[in-house]
């Protein structure tokens, strides 16, 4: 369709909430997002200057654009959350699992059954969950069958059926698991009591059940059944030992729904917890890729909705880390202290380790995606204006002012590539002056890759503070390279982050996966750097006589070669010159060593 009848549809959309889907020309579907207010949501899509590129590309593909009014916001983000399952829409937010849960169900039948499965009949039965993992439904129906003797058999246990001898116990009912229903062994009544018990602990409820057992070990033992009472105190500790496992909060905590979200560049990580009576029920994190640079609050409200849906939750409040809209039903709290808060922050944690795992399992299964996501963070972190793919790291070595060198280390996508590592002797710089050799060696380095026509790095780290990094920016303007090559300074101290320009340095976090390569970056080059620097000096030592004049250290070794740059000079100089150097009393010692026959 033509721009002017966007333009027309721009103008005559309701100011109501309501679910927008936008359409390219081809009539395939774009985007589809909810609002408050359709009109003013929609036309800030084309009013607005947007900072993201891909907001930027979608805006030019839309041709159409279609709505759904509703009644409120809870029933657009329903609709929204259906439409971008249904549809897939190229720019919206890609929830990245997709499988079928497991659940427990209590079968609608006469002596109902307790099983786990993945498919949901309507046919009246009762289902809990579902559940993250098969690993949580074998445990909790594990403890079931241990507290409990349920029937496992598929029998029709009709009233007239059981009346008419139909059946007979089977090895369950000899085995202890079962009291016999299906020859009237075992009332109707007494096993929905059991029925009701086993509901309360799939609800996460377990305060009923141990009332029940420890009243019913103390009529045991009244009546002298000891044998019975530490059959019901074995079931008692199970269920007291499960409970402590699962209880992690103030059991005054009851039916609430915990969600927190960790995000990165490209993916946005939401943690679920659903408490009740203190104990964590359930435990899942849905992992969402970015399409529009979307903020915490749009994944975390998108994915509050998904999770909700998923697991067919309908409790009425939610904690979470920030204020969202989750509808008009729901009680939103955001925690500041207590045990509240702890939870929040459990759940966080959650989500901060799901993240950590699929790192380690992308670095094996997808080392492409790794480098893209932690070369894009870093693009992020550092303010810079494309990804830093070629970075080089500057330090200097000059201990004690002898035989100063500089080392250059080079990492390409955030790996060390040591066969692009250089060393530089300082050639024009006398003394220990630690601005004026990082001047020289960033010239030199960068001259040569321009003169070579080799491809030059998207960021230089020096290692020292500002005046480092200013000896830095002053060789790259000798090269009109300013500009053109980022370039920063680290200090040593408190991790420092220096640019050209600003006296306020950036502080990354500490955990950051950038600042630890910018950190390796820099001790890569000073452990370079020393090596060469030990090596220079050890060269020095060994190939000269001088060491061996009594009187004479290693220390003036060094500053002699240093100053008169080989033996036979040292060899052919006048004792004044000498003197200059290393002063009187050694001057006299060098010189009588080797002019001793005069």
């Amino acid at each position: 369709m033509e721009k002017s009848k966007v333009e027309l549809q721009l103008k005559t959309l309701p100011e109501n909430p309501g679910v927008y889907q936008y359409y390219d020309k081809n009539g395939r579907i774009l985007y589809v997002g909810k609002a408050k207010n359709l009109k003013k949501r929609v036309t800030s899509y084309f009013t607005k200057n947007n900072d993201s590129h891909r907001i930027r590309v979608m805006v030019k593909k839309i041709a159409e654009i279609r709505h759904i009014v509703v009644s409120s916001e809870t029933d657009a983000l329903l609709l929204e959350n259906n439409l971008i399952k249904k549809h897939q829409p190229r720019f919206n937010v890609m929830l990245k699992d997709d499988k079928t849960y497991p659940w427990i169900c209590i079968k609608n039948e006469r002596f109902p059954r307790v099983f786990p499965t993945r498919q949901l009949v309507k046919d009246g039965s009762e289902y809990y969950g579902p559940y993250t993992s098969f690993k949580t439904v074998s445990t909790l129906l594990d403890l079931i069958k241990g507290l409990y003797q349920l029937r496992t058999c598929n029998y029709d246990l009709s009233e007239e059926k059981i009346r008419a001898g139909k059946y007979k116990v089977c090895l369950e009912y000899h085995l202890g698991n079962c009291l016999g229903p299906c020859e009237g062994l075992e009332s109707e009544a007494d096993y929905l009591k059991k029925i009701e018990a086993i509901r309360q602990i799939v609800k996460g409820n377990f305060k009923d059940s141990l009332q029940q057992f420890r009243q019913q070990m103390k009529e045991h033992a009244g009546k002298m059944e000891f044998e019975e009472a530490q059959k019901i105190k074995s079931k008692i500790d199970v269920l007291e030992n499960y409970q402590a496992k699962s209880t992690v909060v103030n059991p005054k905590i009851n039916n609430v729904d915990v969600f927190s979200i960790v995000s990165d560049e490209g993916y946005g990580y939401v943690n679920f917890l659903q408490l009740s009576h203190g104990a964590i029920i359930r435990s899942h994190t849905i992992e969402m890729k970015k399409k529009l640079e979307e903020s915490d609050l749009q994944l975390l409200e998108l994915g509050i909705t998904e999770i909700r849906q998923r697991f067919k939750s309908e409790i009425k409040e939610i904690y979470v880390p920030f204020k969202v809209d989750a509808g008009e039903d729901v009680k939103v709290t955001v925690p500041k202290l207590g045990d509240k808060k702890k939870i929040v922050d459990l759940s966080t944690r959650n989500a901060k380790y799901f993240r950590q795992e699929r790192f380690k399992q992308m670095k094996i299964v997808d080392p492409d995606r790794h480098v893209n996501r932690i070369m894009a963070q870093m693009k992020q972190d550092l303010r810079l204006s494309q990804e830093p793919r070629h970075i080089e790291c500057f330090d200097n070595s000059n201990i004690q002012g002898s035989n100063p060198v500089a080392a250059c280390v080079v990492f390409k996508d955030g790996k060390p590539s040591k066969k692009d590592y250089r060393k530089f002797n300082i050639k024009t710089v006398e003394g220990p002056d630690d601005f004026a050799s990082m001047e020289e060696v960033v010239f030199r380095r960068y001259k040569r890759l321009v003169a070579e026509g080799e491809p030059l790095p998207q960021l230089i780290i020096v290692d020292g503070g500002k005046g480092q990094l200013s000896s830095g920016v002053k060789a790259l303007e000798i090269l009109d390279l300013r500009g053109k090559i980022a370039i920063i300074g680290i200090a040593k101290r408190l991790e420092e982050i220096f640019y050209p320009g600003d006296s306020i340095p950036l502080y990354l976090d500490k955990r950051s996966e950038s600042l630890k390569i910018i950190q390796h970056l820099r001790n890569e080059a000073h452990r370079f750097g020393i090596t060469f620097h030990r090596n220079q000096r050890s060269n020095v030592a060994l190939n000269t006589e001088l060491e061996n004049i009594p009187g004479i250290g290693e220390k003036t070794v060094v500053e002699l070669l240093k100053n008169f740059r080989s033996l036979k000079r040292v060899k052919e100089a006048s004792k004044e010159s000498l003197s200059s150097v290393i002063g009187k009393s050694k001057a006299e010692i060098i010189y009588s060593h080797y002019h001793s026959n005069d």
